[in-house]
């Protein structure tokens, strides 16, 4: 009876709290979060998303290696300033059912299209202080994502909304160290936000704390019957910093090769927990705190209460390469990212009634790589066209219904328009081509199990302006 008791208290702040692991792991940048692994974003530049991200750190005029790839800042040679705007379409619809911890089916529908749209702005300033030295600012999100399931869906103990996004304020500087190879260097500042909400099933709860108590099922039921739902919130944010390290290479007047590394940012974040209790839980839980001390200090679980959490953004490891000839420019990237850090999560309470909990993700590390290219149909108009493949760190005995994640391959389309000396307008299109997610017994902190599968699909439209002065 006690081991039954203490599974409930726990199962209580999971929810909640532990939902601040979600949050912020379950993860986080559309879920499917645009082209990359998990809640990785790279939607920063409609120039290279044109080409898949193929050559992104070493094909011309890009100002968006200011954020991903410091080194090659030495093509830009003189002072630019260039704003992006990319509109994230992600769709996401589970089919399957779900069970709560006595094996009974849970009542709802399939949470509809938990996806959404968002738009992911960046904008980056670089100019050229010397013949060797190059120096660059950004704002960028490369990390974030949004899922919304309707509150009445079978999955409404795992998960309801989930919302994650970490913006950077980079600093960077490049120095040619010979007139054919750079190096370049960025420090990060990052802000994390999230916010997770999901159902409480205080029918489930009720009877384990009745249990505990000796109250009969059928009187526990008829106070507390199956449907009632609780309603946990959890806000959480930090500051926190990091590194990146790259090269430039000319390899000769056509080749080129660039490389970056930018460091895991480990977050300690901060964050509070709502709980809407219904009337008749509060009741039931009056009484028990009658009964027994113990069963009194349980009830407590669901206190608004403030909680900490280590969350940890990868690093990410990138190889380009780029081939310029007169009428046309081609090249491919190879990236990996340290998904790896993301074992768990652990979540802390002010609460004393709420003891740490512990989510598992057991993610592994993932593999991003791409081919594309560009042609000068004039001096003015460029077109471009790329292809991307792209591994997930989850696998289906772990995967949640808040990160539906799976292998995906990426499509995209260009336009480069040279409107002046100074100003260029850049347009791409990509579509995401997502594998189909299988859900398999993903359980809430009430025991709640669902199993089925998730079809996504994901849209990029992207637009940006760069100016050269």
């Amino acid at each position: 009876m006690h081991i039954s008791f203490r599974n409930t208290v726990r199962g209580g702040h999971s929810l909640a709290l532990a939902a601040l692991g979600l949050a912020i792991a379950g993860a986080l940048a559309a879920p499917q979060q645009a082209h990359a692994s998990a809640f990785q974003l790279k939607e920063d530049s409609a120039q290279s998303m044109g080409m898949a991200y193929a050559g992104s750190l070493a094909a011309d005029g890009d100002v968006s290696v200011v954020a991903n790839g410091p080194a090659s800042m030495t093509n830009l040679k003189g002072t630019y300033f260039e704003a992006d705007i990319t509109a994230i379409n992600f769709g996401t619809t589970f089919t399957g059912s779900a069970h709560d911890a006595f094996g009974n089916p849970i009542s709802g529908n399939n949470g509809g299209n938990a996806g959404t749209t968002l738009p992911v702005p960046a904008i980056f300033f670089e100019t050229q202080v010397s013949d060797r030295w190059h120096v660059g600012m950004a704002l960028s999100v490369p990390f974030g994502f949004k899922t919304d399931y309707n509150s009445d869906w079978v999955g409404r103990y795992n998960a309801i909304e989930s919302k994650f996004e970490s913006l950077d304020g980079t600093f960077s500087a490049s120095y040619d160290v010979t007139d054919n190879f750079s190096i370049g260097a960025s420090a990060i500042a990052q802000h994390t936000t999230a916010t997770l909400s999901n159902a409480i099933n205080f029918a489930t709860i009720g009877q384990q704390l009745g249990g505990a108590a000796g109250i009969p099922p059928a009187e526990i039921s008829a106070l507390i019957p199956p449907g009632t739902d609780g309603y946990a919130r959890v806000n959480g944010h930090s500051w926190d910093w990091g590194w990146q390290l790259g090269g430039y290479w000319k390899i000769d007047p056509k080749d080129r090769l660039g490389f970056n590394y930018r460091s895991k940012i480990t977050h300690r974040l901060e964050g509070t927990a709502d709980f809407t209790v219904p009337q008749t839980v509060s009741t039931l839980l009056g009484q028990l705190a009658q009964q027994s001390p113990a069963l009194g200090a349980a009830t407590q679980a669901f206190q608004n209460t403030q909680g900490t959490a280590l969350f940890t953004t990868p690093a990410v490891a990138t190889a380009s390469y780029w081939h310029q000839e007169d009428k046309f420019g081609f090249g491919a990237d190879v990236s990996w990212t340290e998904w790896d850090v993301f074992k768990n999560l652990t979540v802390n309470y002010a609460n004393p009634y709420q003891p740490a909990t512990t989510q598992v993700f057991n993610w592994h590390n993932s593999w991003y790589a791409s081919l594309g290219g560009e042609y000068y149909l004039t001096d003015k108009f460029t077109v471009r066209a790329g292809l991307g493949f792209d591994t997930t760190p989850t696998a289906g005995d772990t995967r949640d219904v808040r990160v539906p994640d799976e292998t995906r391959k990426l499509l995209s389309v260009g336009v480069g328009y040279k409107a002046t000396e100074h100003f260029t307008i850049n347009a791409s299109y990509a579509h995401i081509f997502v594998n189909r997610a299988a859900i398999n017994n993903d359980v809430s902190a009430t025991e709640d199990a669902i199993t089925g599968s998730s079809s996504d699909y994901g849209n990029l439209f992207a637009l940006s302006g760069v100016y050269k002065f």
